[in-house]
Protein backbone atom coordinates (compact mmCIF):
# COMPACT_ATOMS: atom_id res chain seq x y z
CA UNK A 1 0.00 0.00 0.00
CA UNK A 2 2.61 2.13 0.44
CA UNK A 3 4.16 2.38 -2.63
CA UNK A 4 0.97 3.33 -4.02
CA UNK A 5 0.27 5.49 -1.14
CA UNK A 6 3.26 7.85 -1.07
CA UNK A 7 3.69 8.97 -4.60
CA UNK A 8 -0.09 10.21 -3.90
CA UNK A 9 1.33 12.25 -1.16
CA UNK A 10 4.09 13.58 -2.77
CA UNK A 11 2.23 14.61 -5.64
CA UNK A 12 -0.75 16.15 -3.47
CA UNK A 13 1.83 18.39 -1.18
CA UNK A 14 3.03 19.55 -4.79
CA UNK A 15 -0.35 20.39 -6.03
CA UNK A 16 -1.26 21.93 -3.02
CA UNK A 17 1.69 24.39 -2.93
CA UNK A 18 0.33 27.96 -3.60
CA UNK A 19 1.32 29.62 -7.35
CA UNK A 20 2.05 32.85 -8.96
CA UNK A 21 0.20 35.08 -9.68
CA UNK A 22 -2.08 34.34 -7.13
CA UNK A 23 0.37 34.68 -4.16
CA UNK A 24 1.32 38.29 -5.15
CA UNK A 25 -1.93 39.21 -3.56
CA UNK A 26 -1.73 37.12 -0.69
CA UNK A 27 -3.86 34.29 -2.10
CA UNK A 28 -3.02 30.69 -1.44
CA UNK A 29 -4.61 29.04 -4.56
CA UNK A 30 -2.53 26.01 -5.66
CA UNK A 31 -2.06 24.43 -8.54
CA UNK A 32 -4.93 22.01 -7.41
CA UNK A 33 -7.48 24.41 -7.17
CA UNK A 34 -6.79 25.78 -10.57
CA UNK A 35 -7.17 22.28 -12.48
CA UNK A 36 -10.07 21.44 -10.49
CA UNK A 37 -12.16 25.04 -11.24
CA UNK A 38 -10.97 24.44 -15.16
CA UNK A 39 -12.25 20.72 -15.19
CA UNK A 40 -15.49 21.43 -13.44
CA UNK A 41 -16.28 24.25 -16.17
CA UNK A 42 -15.35 22.05 -19.03
CA UNK A 43 -17.18 19.46 -17.90
CA UNK A 44 -20.26 21.61 -17.44
CA UNK A 45 -19.28 22.71 -21.17
CA UNK A 46 -19.71 19.06 -22.46
CA UNK A 47 -22.98 18.32 -20.48
CA UNK A 48 -24.66 21.80 -22.28
CA UNK A 49 -23.39 20.69 -25.63
CA UNK A 50 -24.64 17.03 -24.45
CA UNK A 51 -27.74 18.44 -23.71
CA UNK A 52 -27.95 20.68 -26.83
CA UNK A 53 -27.38 18.27 -28.99
CA UNK A 54 -30.08 15.57 -27.71
CA UNK A 55 -32.64 18.67 -27.60
CA UNK A 56 -32.20 19.55 -31.47
CA UNK A 57 -32.72 15.99 -32.23
CA UNK A 58 -35.83 16.06 -30.69
CA UNK A 59 -38.60 16.64 -33.30
CA UNK A 60 -40.87 17.59 -30.04
CA UNK A 61 -38.76 20.06 -28.33
CA UNK A 62 -39.55 23.71 -27.26
CA UNK A 63 -37.30 26.45 -28.77
CA UNK A 64 -33.70 27.08 -27.66
CA UNK A 65 -33.41 29.52 -25.46
CA UNK A 66 -29.90 32.14 -26.45
CA UNK A 67 -27.36 31.39 -23.68
CA UNK A 68 -25.99 34.27 -21.76
CA UNK A 69 -22.43 34.00 -19.86
CA UNK A 70 -24.72 35.54 -16.97
CA UNK A 71 -26.39 32.13 -17.00
CA UNK A 72 -24.11 29.74 -17.80
CA UNK A 73 -21.89 31.59 -14.84
CA UNK A 74 -24.66 31.42 -12.55
CA UNK A 75 -25.76 27.42 -13.35
CA UNK A 76 -21.63 26.70 -12.39
CA UNK A 77 -21.77 28.76 -9.02
CA UNK A 78 -24.90 26.86 -7.79
CA UNK A 79 -23.08 23.66 -8.86
CA UNK A 80 -19.99 24.47 -6.53
CA UNK A 81 -22.06 26.44 -3.97
CA UNK A 82 -25.59 25.07 -3.99
CA UNK A 83 -24.80 22.28 -1.30
CA UNK A 84 -22.65 24.41 0.81
CA UNK A 85 -25.95 27.14 0.90
CA UNK A 86 -28.06 23.96 2.70
CA UNK A 87 -25.91 23.24 4.86
CA UNK A 88 -23.62 26.35 6.03
CA UNK A 89 -27.33 27.91 7.93
CA UNK A 90 -27.74 24.59 9.30
CA UNK A 91 -25.16 24.41 11.06
CA UNK A 92 -24.69 28.01 11.88
CA UNK A 93 -21.48 29.26 9.63
CA UNK A 94 -20.88 31.77 7.18
CA UNK A 95 -20.74 29.83 3.72
CA UNK A 96 -17.12 30.38 1.80
CA UNK A 97 -18.69 32.73 -0.75
CA UNK A 98 -19.96 34.95 1.89
CA UNK A 99 -16.68 35.60 3.90
CA UNK A 100 -14.56 35.74 0.33
CA UNK A 101 -15.30 36.30 -3.19
CA UNK A 102 -11.83 34.81 -4.86
CA UNK A 103 -12.96 31.53 -5.52
CA UNK A 104 -16.38 32.55 -7.28
CA UNK A 105 -14.24 35.11 -9.53
CA UNK A 106 -11.91 32.20 -10.26
CA UNK A 107 -14.47 30.09 -11.17
CA UNK A 108 -16.78 33.15 -12.99
CA UNK A 109 -13.26 33.96 -14.95
CA UNK A 110 -12.33 30.15 -15.60
CA UNK A 111 -15.77 30.22 -17.03
CA UNK A 112 -15.32 32.85 -19.69
CA UNK A 113 -12.34 31.40 -20.92
CA UNK A 114 -13.57 28.13 -21.40
CA UNK A 115 -16.84 29.10 -23.25
CA UNK A 116 -14.72 31.38 -25.11
CA UNK A 117 -12.60 28.33 -26.57
CA UNK A 118 -13.47 26.93 -30.20
CA UNK A 119 -14.17 23.48 -28.54
CA UNK A 120 -13.57 20.98 -26.00
CA UNK A 121 -12.48 17.54 -26.23
CA UNK A 122 -15.61 15.36 -26.28
CA UNK A 123 -15.42 12.55 -23.77
CA UNK A 124 -13.83 9.41 -24.50
CA UNK A 125 -12.24 6.40 -23.31
CA UNK A 126 -8.55 7.91 -23.84
CA UNK A 127 -8.90 11.38 -22.09
CA UNK A 128 -11.23 10.82 -19.86
CA UNK A 129 -9.20 7.40 -18.04
CA UNK A 130 -6.78 10.31 -17.17
CA UNK A 131 -8.79 12.15 -16.09
CA UNK A 132 -10.53 9.65 -13.52
CA UNK A 133 -6.78 10.56 -11.46
CA UNK A 134 -7.79 14.11 -11.35
CA UNK A 135 -11.69 13.85 -10.41
CA UNK A 136 -9.79 11.38 -7.77
CA UNK A 137 -6.92 13.75 -6.20
CA UNK A 138 -10.03 16.54 -6.44
CA UNK A 139 -12.55 15.05 -5.15
CA UNK A 140 -10.53 13.53 -2.45
CA UNK A 141 -9.44 16.79 -1.32
CA UNK A 142 -13.23 18.15 -1.19
CA UNK A 143 -14.49 15.49 1.00
CA UNK A 144 -11.06 15.28 3.15
CA UNK A 145 -10.19 18.51 3.58
CA UNK A 146 -12.53 21.15 2.91
CA UNK A 147 -15.83 19.53 4.15
CA UNK A 148 -14.80 18.17 7.41
CA UNK A 149 -13.10 20.71 9.17
CA UNK A 150 -16.61 22.81 9.26
CA UNK A 151 -18.26 19.84 11.28
CA UNK A 152 -14.98 18.62 13.19
CA UNK A 153 -14.18 22.21 14.37
CA UNK A 154 -17.90 23.65 15.02
CA UNK A 155 -18.20 25.87 18.36
CA UNK A 156 -20.94 23.36 19.70
CA UNK A 157 -19.13 19.96 20.76
CA UNK A 158 -22.77 18.41 19.96
CA UNK A 159 -22.34 19.04 16.42
CA UNK A 160 -18.19 18.60 16.75
CA UNK A 161 -18.79 14.96 18.04
CA UNK A 162 -21.65 13.89 15.66
CA UNK A 163 -20.55 11.33 12.91
CA UNK A 164 -24.63 11.77 11.59
CA UNK A 165 -23.87 15.40 10.95
CA UNK A 166 -20.33 14.57 9.29
CA UNK A 167 -21.58 12.55 7.07
CA UNK A 168 -24.87 14.41 6.58
CA UNK A 169 -22.73 18.21 5.71
CA UNK A 170 -20.59 15.72 3.31
CA UNK A 171 -23.47 13.90 1.29
CA UNK A 172 -25.19 17.42 0.96
CA UNK A 173 -22.24 19.89 0.34
CA UNK A 174 -21.25 17.55 -2.44
CA UNK A 175 -24.22 17.01 -4.20
CA UNK A 176 -26.72 19.68 -3.45
CA UNK A 177 -25.36 21.58 -6.02
CA UNK A 178 -26.09 19.53 -9.19
CA UNK A 179 -29.56 18.63 -7.60
CA UNK A 180 -30.16 22.52 -8.03
CA UNK A 181 -28.67 22.76 -11.25
CA UNK A 182 -30.91 19.50 -12.82
CA UNK A 183 -34.31 20.79 -10.58
CA UNK A 184 -34.16 23.74 -11.78
CA UNK A 185 -33.04 22.89 -15.77
CA UNK A 186 -29.85 25.38 -15.97
CA UNK A 187 -27.78 22.73 -17.89
CA UNK A 188 -30.28 22.58 -20.71
CA UNK A 189 -31.05 24.73 -24.09
CA UNK A 190 -34.31 25.25 -23.10
CA UNK A 191 -35.68 28.36 -20.60
CA UNK A 192 -35.46 27.87 -16.93
CA UNK A 193 -38.05 25.01 -15.69
CA UNK A 194 -38.37 22.89 -13.00
CA UNK A 195 -38.21 19.71 -13.35
CA UNK A 196 -36.99 16.34 -11.93
CA UNK A 197 -33.42 15.79 -11.05
CA UNK A 198 -31.22 13.42 -11.87
CA UNK A 199 -31.05 11.66 -8.79
CA UNK A 200 -34.78 11.41 -7.97
CA UNK A 201 -35.05 9.59 -11.33
CA UNK A 202 -35.15 5.48 -11.54
CA UNK A 203 -31.77 4.27 -10.45
CA UNK A 204 -30.68 8.15 -10.29
CA UNK A 205 -29.71 7.00 -6.46
CA UNK A 206 -26.76 4.43 -8.06
CA UNK A 207 -24.42 7.55 -9.35
CA UNK A 208 -21.38 7.32 -7.55
CA UNK A 209 -21.25 10.65 -7.28
CA UNK A 210 -23.90 10.72 -5.24
CA UNK A 211 -23.27 7.58 -2.43
CA UNK A 212 -19.05 8.21 -2.87
CA UNK A 213 -19.48 11.94 -1.00
CA UNK A 214 -20.22 10.21 2.54
CA UNK A 215 -18.31 6.64 1.73
CA UNK A 216 -15.18 8.98 1.34
CA UNK A 217 -15.30 11.35 4.41
CA UNK A 218 -16.61 8.08 6.66
CA UNK A 219 -13.70 6.27 5.41
CA UNK A 220 -11.17 9.39 6.02
CA UNK A 221 -12.94 9.90 9.41
CA UNK A 222 -12.31 6.14 10.21
CA UNK A 223 -9.01 6.21 9.14
CA UNK A 224 -7.81 9.90 10.99
CA UNK A 225 -10.17 9.82 14.08
CA UNK A 226 -11.27 12.34 13.63
CA UNK A 227 -14.03 12.12 16.11
CA UNK A 228 -14.43 10.03 19.03
CA UNK A 229 -17.07 7.42 17.23
CA UNK A 230 -14.24 6.64 14.75
CA UNK A 231 -11.55 5.90 17.14
CA UNK A 232 -13.62 3.68 18.42
CA UNK A 233 -15.29 2.27 15.15
CA UNK A 234 -11.44 2.14 13.66
CA UNK A 235 -10.64 -0.56 16.68
CA UNK A 236 -13.94 -2.59 16.15
CA UNK A 237 -13.04 -2.99 12.78
CA UNK A 238 -9.27 -3.72 13.50
CA UNK A 239 -10.74 -6.55 15.28
CA UNK A 240 -12.69 -7.72 12.61
CA UNK A 241 -10.05 -7.81 10.20
CA UNK A 242 -7.82 -9.41 12.43
CA UNK A 243 -5.38 -6.74 12.14
CA UNK A 244 -5.72 -6.17 15.75
CA UNK A 245 -5.59 -8.46 18.55
CA UNK A 246 -7.94 -8.61 21.66
CA UNK A 247 -5.00 -7.32 23.87
CA UNK A 248 -3.73 -4.75 21.08
CA UNK A 249 -7.48 -3.51 20.01
CA UNK A 250 -6.65 0.04 22.08
CA UNK A 251 -3.23 0.47 20.67
CA UNK A 252 -5.06 0.78 17.24
CA UNK A 253 -2.99 4.26 16.47
CA UNK A 254 -4.84 6.59 13.26
CA UNK A 255 -3.29 7.43 10.03
CA UNK A 256 -1.87 10.65 9.39
CA UNK A 257 -4.23 13.00 7.69
CA UNK A 258 -1.95 12.93 4.29
CA UNK A 259 -1.88 9.36 4.01
CA UNK A 260 -5.49 9.22 4.99
CA UNK A 261 -6.29 11.33 2.13
CA UNK A 262 -3.95 9.62 -0.30
CA UNK A 263 -6.37 6.35 0.19
CA UNK A 264 -9.24 8.41 -0.02
CA UNK A 265 -7.93 9.23 -3.22
CA UNK A 266 -6.93 6.43 -4.79
CA UNK A 267 -10.16 4.85 -4.03
CA UNK A 268 -11.75 7.15 -5.95
CA UNK A 269 -9.64 7.22 -8.53
CA UNK A 270 -10.23 3.47 -9.44
CA UNK A 271 -13.91 4.28 -8.46
CA UNK A 272 -13.92 6.98 -11.67
CA UNK A 273 -11.75 4.81 -13.54
CA UNK A 274 -14.59 2.04 -13.20
CA UNK A 275 -17.33 4.02 -13.85
CA UNK A 276 -15.43 5.17 -16.98
CA UNK A 277 -14.59 1.66 -18.69
CA UNK A 278 -18.33 0.98 -17.70
CA UNK A 279 -19.71 4.07 -19.69
CA UNK A 280 -17.64 3.01 -22.55
CA UNK A 281 -18.23 -0.24 -22.66
CA UNK A 282 -14.78 -1.87 -21.70
CA UNK A 283 -16.36 -3.59 -18.66
CA UNK A 284 -19.92 -4.80 -18.07
CA UNK A 285 -22.07 -5.75 -15.18
CA UNK A 286 -24.62 -6.95 -17.30
CA UNK A 287 -24.13 -10.67 -16.18
CA UNK A 288 -24.04 -9.95 -12.36
CA UNK A 289 -26.73 -7.99 -12.88
CA UNK A 290 -29.05 -10.57 -14.29
CA UNK A 291 -27.54 -13.34 -11.78
CA UNK A 292 -28.91 -11.17 -8.78
CA UNK A 293 -31.94 -10.48 -10.97
CA UNK A 294 -32.41 -14.09 -11.39
CA UNK A 295 -31.87 -14.90 -8.29
CA UNK A 296 -34.21 -12.45 -5.87
CA UNK A 297 -37.34 -13.64 -8.69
Amino acid sequence: MSLVVAPIVELYRYLLTPVAPFTWFGQSISTLDVLAIFRLCVVLRQIRQFYHLAHVASSNAAPVEPRSFVRDAAATLTVVYGGEAITAPLLGVPPSFVVSGVVPALYAGAQAIVERLPAVPTPQLNNEVPLALLDGLTRAYLLCNLIPPVVIKHTSNTIATSPWTLLLTSFLTANGGFFFTGLFSLLRPSGISVTTPDELLPYGWTTTDLWCAPLITGLYALLTHAQPFWADAHTVVAGWLGTASASDVEKVAPLDPETARAVCAVILASMFTTRVLKNFGVISFKAAEKKVKTKTQ
